[in-house]
């Protein structure tokens, strides 16, 4: 039986380059909305936003 893809990757990390700018936070941004921990990476740090999510139901 299949799992579905919002459950597949709940929980798991993603490491993204480029996460200050651009594609790089856009993708980001995506991957924290779909669930994932994102480790973000980029030359400008300071340029990074901490992207949050609502927490699933039964999460603290």
């Amino acid at each position: 039986v299949a799992r579905p893809r919002s459950r597949r990757w709940r929980g798991r990390l993603a490491l993204v380059t480029g996460a200050s700018a651009g594609i790089g936070a856009a993708v980001a941004r995506a991957l924290v909305q779909r669930g994932l921990k994102v480790l973000g990476c980029a030359r400008t740090v300071s340029n990074i936003e901490v992207p949050t999510a609502p927490p699933a139901a039964g999460e603290n």
